[in-house]
């Protein structure tokens, strides 16, 4: 089971269990065009970009 926890989001869960659950449930079309567009959300290919703090160097992706 994968537990979920700070910065573990649903594009996470679908990254790391999403192949074996594909291989056992094919999805419909119009399912399966959610399913990336979950995985793409807030990626650099939708125009994301990582922020660091010039204090302390923690980096957040927004």
């Amino acid at each position: 089971m994968l537990a979920a926890g700070p910065g573990v989001g649903l594009a996470e869960v679908l990254r790391r269990r999403g192949p074996a659950y594909l291989a056992a449930h094919p999805l419909p079309a119009a399912k399966a065009k959610v399913w990336r567009a979950i995985l793409a959300c807030r990626t650099p290919a939708l125009g994301g970009h990582v922020e660091t703090c010039d204090a302390c160097g923690t980096t957040r992706h927004v």
